[in-house]
């Protein structure tokens, strides 16, 4: 006889008992365990308590809904897993016009996932998952899409990460590659503080007074952000208009401008104007910066040919939703946890049909 855990009803545990029968299938002609609806395989799961703990793992965290329900880890694993494979084989992969690419940092030396999402205004999803972030990974993502669904992408974004670049240009010739308005800000914010954290030491080591300790977030902070004590700071910092640190505030304070525009053509004049005057101020990491900027000039300006519909911060929000259905599934112990974890949280999967639906 097998037990088989239900739902519980009331706070109260439910438990169903079934003596399986053994059967000749005139198919194959063996004796075969009989197939019931209620369970799959040799779990002792249910498949509506499956269900039921999968829309709880949502929620909650992994330790917290096994705790709640009187279940083991590996049940709420056993019930995400079921639940994604199923719909991983049923996904509608139809109406894929436009995508993002990141990556997502998963432990320390620098170890990578690479995500890549549908960022349709009528559906925003993610579509894959694969491990590092090399060539031969996105090659991959692309090999899973297929040759007819490459060629019907109309937008892709993403960083300026060469491997992803290169590959996105062979493998989705007819889209627009968008760079990640969201990175292109945070790069040209570190060159800032690299800049400020060199003349810190070079101020210390003249003997001169620190001017700039304590900066560090005035400087990358935008102006209307700036509380009326941090403002004040920086108006008087200004007036020291000698330093570097100062000179490439007021270059940042600059580049904020080419958001504005709404036609290629002007911002590439913008971008161009800038980049010259960079390359005259002796600032070395600055002008190491504009070199990046003009060697990705075409691909920052194909986010004013889109019109400017799609950005980085869908991406970098669904990512902030990644890390936190990381967070719920404590305990993770590989890999496949992991892609488990994601698909549940992001995927939009089709769930597996029940005959009853339960609170959760």
């Amino acid at each position: 006889m097998r037990r088989f855990r239900f739902i519980p009803l009331w706070a109260v545990a439910v438990v169903l008992l079934y003596t399986m029968r053994r059967v000749d299938c005139t198919t194959c002609g063996r004796v075969v365990v009989e197939k019931i609806p209620w369970a799959e395989g040799k779990s002792d799961l249910c498949t509506a308590f499956k269900s039921f703990l999968a829309t709880w793992a949502k929620r909650m965290s992994w330790k917290d809904v096994a705790r709640a329900f009187h279940v083991g880890w590996d049940a709420i694993y056993t019930s995400v897993e079921w639940v994604v494979e199923y719909g991983r084989k049923h996904v509608d992969l139809s109406g894929i016009t436009a995508i993002g690419v990141d990556e997502l940092s998963r432990a320390k030396g620098h170890k990578y996932v690479t995500l890549v999402y549908q960022i349709n205004h009528s559906m925003k999803r993610l579509l894959w998952v694969g491990f590092e972030r090399k060539k031969a990974t996105l090659h991959s993502f692309f090999d899973w899409l297929g040759e007819e669904r490459s060629r019907l992408l109309e937008t892709v974004c993403s960083d300026m990460w060469k491997p992803y670049l290169t590959v996105i240009k062979k493998r989705a010739a007819n889209a627009i590659n968008i760079l990640d308005r969201f990175h292109i800000v945070n790069n040209l914010g570190k060159v800032i503080d690299k800049i400020r954290c060199q003349e810190v030491s070079s101020l210390r080591t003249k003997g001169h007074p620190a001017y700039l300790k304590k900066m560090r977030w005035i400087l990358l902070k935008k102006p209307r952000n700036l509380k009326a004590s941090e403002r004040s700071k920086r108006d008087t910092l200004l007036m020291r208009s000698n330093l570097r640190s100062v000179k490439a505030y007021l270059f940042r304070l600059d580049f904020e401008h080419v958001w504005c525009y709404k036609i290629a053509k002007n911002a590439g004049e913008f971008l161009d104007q800038w980049c010259r005057r960079v390359m005259r101020s002796r600032i070395e990491p600055l002008k190491k910066y504009a070199k990046s900027i003009r060697k990705h000039r075409s691909l920052i300006l194909n986010y004013f040919e889109a019109s400017k519909m799609f950005t980085s911060g869908i991406i970098e929000g669904l990512n902030n939703k990644a890390r936190v259905g990381l967070r719920r599934a404590y305990g993770i112990r590989g890999k496949k946890v992991l892609e488990l974890v994601l698909y549940h949280q992001l995927g939009g999967l089709p769930e597996p049909p029940i005959t009853h639906r339960f609170a959760g």
